[in-house]
């Protein structure tokens, strides 16, 4: 017996629900990891650099956790862009086979039971074997972005390294992985004295240590950007 279809208005329901809730969660989370990352370039000041690092994972897996909602908004802008194609056919258009598909796979590393609502009335309407291989992804439909983004792997050291790196740089705080010149804790290189004295300008210039200003939050907002390449 071919699978059922799946009341269209329940599905499109529940697109626009999870596409509100996406948004919500990402604005929530976002908000939290800058509060996390204040008290990180706090620990740091406070010469608390293990803590950091134990502490900074936290919000590296936030960040990617926000990454991965971004793209299921998509899938399910879409899908809902297309209720009409779906409502219309038993069998998955090829072009709606990946948003189908990766809200499947991804749907329990969220909290949104929305898309778990769309993943069940999918995977009835699509049948067993379609959810399953979503599921595994053995056909591989589901794209590389969003399985590394479900991965439980914790952050590597150098992911680690970069994103403690920002904000030791944003909030003005000493991290031993910060090249020396952009320190608040490193001394100075003592140069070469010429020959010749130099005038009152030439010493400002060469004794003048590097000026630190405090950026702001907007400059945290930039750091998924700076990372995204690595984290792909």
């Amino acid at each position: 017996m071919p699978p059922i279809a799946a009341p269209g208005f329940r599905l499109k329901t529940s697109l626009k629900m999870a596409i509100s809730r996406l948004r919500h969660l990402q604005e929530k989370k976002s908000a939290l990891t800058k509060q996390q990352r204040r008290q990180m370039g706090d620990l740091l000041i406070q010469s608390k650099e293990e803590s950091a690092r134990i502490r900074v994972e936290g919000i590296i897996r936030e960040d990617i956790l926000v990454e991965l909602l971004e793209y299921l908004e998509l899938y399910c802008e879409l899908l809902l862009a297309r209720i009409g194609l779906i409502n219309e056919s038993p069998k998955c258009d090829p072009g709606l086979e990946e948003a189908v598909k990766s809200i499947i796979y991804a749907a329990p590393f969220t909290e949104v039971k929305e898309l778990m609502t769309i993943r069940d009335i999918t995977s009835h309407k699509y049948g067993k074997e379609f959810a399953q291989a979503a599921l595994t992804n053995e056909d591989g439909i589901v794209p590389e972005k969003i399985v590394k983004r479900c991965s439980v792997q914790p952050p590597s050291e150098e992911l680690i390294d970069l994103y403690l790196v920002e904000i030791a740089k944003t909030y003005n705080a000493p991290f031993s992985k910060l090249p020396r010149a952009e320190n608040p804790e490193s001394e100075p290189d003592l140069e070469s004295e010429d020959e010749d004295t130099p005038n009152d300008s030439e010493k400002t210039k060469k004794t003048a240590g590097p000026v630190y200003v405090k950026k702001g939050d907007q400059d945290l907002d930039e750091l998924k950007k700076r990372f995204e390449a690595l984290k792909r």
